[in-house]
């Protein structure tokens, strides 16, 4: 006759009290004692650790782990690239692949939000008592597959590379832009083209290939073409809420001169000759 799941838990469950009654050892002292012993043993390598980085490393000079301090931030920078810490890379690289705004949910709230349910249900809906890795093909291919996946895309976030105007204007992309877009004799536009790149366009926009394309921000390769002229574009850099966008940032603060040569460039992008 079949024994029923019902029947065959609870003489699991028997057999398990049987053997902590038989074998098993108190809470107390033995559980406490391991975890006593384990926080001290995390506590002295952080110790271990303090110690070796403050005598390895001289002020800015770094040493096995890193130096004592670094520049001090500027909280004005318009340049820096925020990105997460190393295990938060698998996330940040899937917000890459779906992009804004039609299938962004997926990446920040569907995938992760499903992943979670399906962890925290795990001891409900799997009450196998078989263990061994050989007999649960299913379970271990499904490790496996999660294990590569966020190892991927942690390589993938790590190595992800930004926008960075320094380095823009270092490797001479401005003139390129100015010589594809064929605006290489207005030198209003050329600067434009610069202070595009250095203030932080990029993050957000696209153009000619370079940026990012976050935030449904359009790309600005040609949209000089749309006609609407210097003063317009000079218009919505220094006030964007005013045409109903409140995601972009004002440029307000570059001053007068600096948005009438970024609105010369955006004006001059008519899309490559």
């Amino acid at each position: 006759m079949a024994v029923s799941p019902k029947e065959r838990n609870r003489a699991y469950h028997k057999r398990y009290k049987e053997d902590v009654e038989r074998e098993g050892k108190s809470f107390y002292p033995y559980a406490v004692l391991h975890d006593s012993i384990m926080s001290l043993v995390v506590v002295a390598v952080i110790i271990v650790l303090a110690v070796i980085w403050h005598y390895t490393a001289d002020g800015t000079d770094a040493g096995i782990l890193g130096p004592w301090y670094t520049d001090q931030a500027d909280p004005g920078t318009i340049a820096f690239v925020p990105r997460p810490d190393w295990f938060f890379y698998f996330l940040f690289y899937l917000l890459r692949i779906f992009k804004w705004p039609e299938t962004v949910v997926l990446g920040t709230v569907g995938i992760p939000t499903l992943l979670l349910i399906l962890l925290i249900g795990l001891p409900f809906y799997d009450r196998r008592p078989e263990r061994r890795i050989s007999r649960r093909p299913v379970a271990t291919v499904a490790a496996i597959l999660v294990v590569i996946s966020m190892g991927v895309l942690t390589w993938k976030g790590a190595t992800a590379k930004e926008a960075l105007g320094s380095e823009l204007i270092a490797t001479g992309e401005p003139e390129r832009w100015a010589q594809e877009q064929g605006f290489a004799d207005n030198r209003t536009a050329v600067e434009g083209a610069r202070l595009f790149a250095e203030s932080g366009c990029l993050n957000c926009h696209t153009y000619l290939g370079e940026g990012n394309g976050n935030l449904g921000a359009p790309d600005l390769t040609d949209v000089g073409a749309s006609g609407r002229g210097v003063d317009f574009f000079k218009s919505y850099v220094s006030n964007p809420a005013q045409y109903g966008n409140n995601v972009m940032i004002s440029y307000g603060y570059l001053g007068d001169e600096n948005l009438t040569k970024l609105a010369t460039f955006l004006n001059a992008s008519k899309g490559p000759k």
